[in-house]
């Protein structure tokens, strides 16, 4: 029988590996960037078209390679920083497997220039596909310049699985934002088509996340800081108030490293067990000191995912830190009692004598003799005279009345009226009730139907914005006062994109600016209050699912505004409401399913309850 097993080639195992490697342009960022990082730089440039499909291009001024260096760099497992299995364990470094750049060479068409300060001239290497087009020598800046073109150009289906420009830059710019946070004292730019999108000086933690997050934030963080033998805790926590709706702004950094852990998300959002209103989450940007012997950080190829030692003890001490910083900072409840600093007394008086207090009594004074009670009897008598007088004629007033006016019934105060409009309660009572605050029953000719409150409102409200955004019908409520909004601004320029589609839905906004946003009317079904909570939850949507046209973009914004103002599983819903909302449901296009297509409703015929029974 012939042999079936063989070595692939290379090129094709480089492609193999890519695909662990690189998934998406912001891939490329990440790996491009932590080479400069470790290549001790201090200044550290992106640029970026077409979200990274035509060109990423990272220009560093750290200590560069020669020719040797500059040639080996593009092959499989060849790194500087490990030599040994035990090297593993004491990693201070981002890259060591050594497939990055292999693994972008095979994928795209890839241009290095580097040089080393010594050097008097640099080296340029071309490869496209993992085949070596030409390598010469070249002027070059101290440090390392690599451009990364037409990424994926040998691989269609991975190319056609990218998603639109938008949702890749989101991307790029969520693991842009990761890399410098992670460092301060490393300077950052990042350029997207010619337009600057950050310019992130040298600077501290704190003054990084303002930076990067807008000048709003530094009046919400609350600093940590704990140095036990088994971890060192620094970094900033957000104040309960200003907790979102979304989990954007957590970051976790273990030894200068952006990690995701669950585990430990779970140990501050205990910390803040009672503070945060309901589906509210903190913000955080916390950076962990460990010995490398105690974690391992190559159990998954982006390097995310660590797995610690002893992760119970790290629990417990986050947690203790943090529920120190926010009591410290007075920022959890504590018991405070008000003082009157009258009443202490004063530390010259402990050896002093108490003395008894001296009170002059006029012994002769007597309120009862004559002259003061006739003089009182008589001013009262005065006062008193004439009194009868109020009273007359009053029967004869009240005798003239037209017998007319007398029949007059006034109307009840009872007040009726509720948010769903005028129904007859007497006879909503009859035909609906609400089962666990959840559910709506209702009854049919043959049999009973089951409606889920909160599904069947979501698709009441998606066709009503959909239609007042499509007919631009919609009624706008004015505020008193402005409503000022904070956000960063990356959420300012998805706000920017679909500004026209909310204010076809009732929104009205005055001003935006480059950090906060200035609402001067709101669609009359949201309550003042739920504004900033809504917006937060529809940029969220809008982050995670951007559409591409804008028949989408309208249906993405439906969609999101009725899930955040429907009614919520666990409202008490009175008779009147679950008639609204039972009659507003047949009343929709489509009934059956909401727009996320989940069922509404189910029915329970007789024939099935009947078996019940047997």
């Amino acid at each position: 029988m012939k042999d079936v097993i063989h070595l692939l080639p290379d090129h094709v195992a480089n492609q193999i590996a890519a695909g662990e490697v690189v998934q998406r342009p912001a891939s490329v960022i990440k790996e491009l960037l932590e080479n400069s990082i470790d290549a001790q730089a201090s200044n550290i440039q992106v640029y970026i078209k077409e979200a990274g499909k035509i060109l990423i291009r990272i220009v560093d001024n750290g200590v560069g390679m020669s020719l040797t260096d500059a040639r080996l760099s593009f092959e499989r497992h060849a790194t500087s920083k490990i030599k040994s299995a035990e090297d593993l364990f004491s990693l201070q470094t981002k890259g060591f497997r050594g497939e990055a750049l292999a693994s972008i060479a095979a994928i795209a068409h890839v241009e290095l220039k580097t040089r080393r300060e010594e050097d008097e001239v640099g080296t340029c290497i071309r490869i496209e596909g993992s085949e070596i087009i030409s390598q010469d020598a070249c002027v070059a800046s101290s440090g390392t310049s690599i451009s990364v073109k037409n990424l994926f150009y040998n691989i269609p289906a991975r190319r056609n699985f990218l998603k639109s420009d938008t949702v890749e830059t989101r991307h790029i710019i969520d693991e842009f934002q990761r890399v410098s946070l992670a460092h301060p004292h490393i300077a950052f730019s990042l350029v997207h088509n010619s337009s600057e999108l950050f310019q992130l000086p040298d600077t501290n933690y704190r003054q990084r996340i303002t930076n990067i997050l807008g000048g709003k934030t530094n009046e919400k963080l609350v600093p940590v800081n704990e140095n036990t033998e088994i971890v060192k805790i620094s970094g900033f926590v957000g104040k309960p108030e200003y907790a979102k709706r979304t989990r954007g702004e957590q970051f976790f950094f273990v030894n200068d490293r952006f990690i995701k852990s669950p585990y430990l998300n779970h140990a501050v959002t205990a910390a803040f067990e009672g503070l945060l209103k309901d589906k509210s989450y903190p913000s955080y940007f916390l950076y962990l000191k460990v010995d490398p012997k105690s974690i391992d950080i190559n159990i998954h190829p982006t390097k995310t995912e660590i797995k610690f030692d002893d992760e119970h003890a790290l629990y417990a001490i986050l947690r203790s830190a943090i529920k120190h910083s926010l009591g410290q900072f007075n920022v959890a409840p504590v018991l405070d009692f008000e003082r009157d600093p009258t009443l202490d007394t004063p530390y010259d008086y402990e050896k002093r004598h108490a003395s008894a207090p001296q009170v002059e009594v006029d012994r002769n004074f007597n309120p009862f003799k004559n002259e003061h009670r006739g003089s009182f009897r008589n001013d009262y008598k005065k006062e008193s005279v004439g009194w009868e007088s109020l009273y007359t004629g009053l029967k004869s007033e009240s005798s003239g009345i037209d017998p007319d006016v007398r029949q007059i019934e006034f109307e009840s105060e009872e007040v009726t009226g509720n948010l769903f409009g005028a129904y007859k309660t007497e006879e909503a009572q009859n035909t609906t009730f609400q089962l666990n605050k959840k559910f709506i029953i209702t009854t049919l000719k043959n049999g009973m139907l089951v409606i889920d409150q909160h599904r069947a409102h979501t698709r009441i409200l998606y066709e009503e914005l959909l239609k007042s955004i499509t007919v631009s019908a919609a009624v706008s409520q004015q505020l008193l006062f402005p409503l000022i909004l904070q956000f960063n601004q990356q959420e300012i320029e998805l706000l920017k994109g679909i500004k026209d589609s909310l204010e076809q839905t009732g929104f009205i906004f005055s001003e935006i600016k480059s950090d906060s946003v200035e609402i001067t009317g709101i669609p009359t079904l949201i309550l003042e209050s739920e504004v900033e909570m809504l917006l937060e939850q529809l940029l969220s949507d809008f982050e995670n699912e951007v559409p591409e046209n804008n028949f989408s973009q309208t249906d993405l914004l439906a969609k999101s505004l009725a899930k955040s103002m429907a009614v919520k599983s666990g409202n008490l819903l009175n008779s009147t409401e679950q008639q609204h909302i039972v009659n507003g449901l047949f009343a929709c296009k489509e009934a059956s399913i909401t727009p996320f297509n989940k069922p509404v409703f189910i029915t329970l015929p007789v024939e099935e309850l009947e078996k019940k029974f047997m």
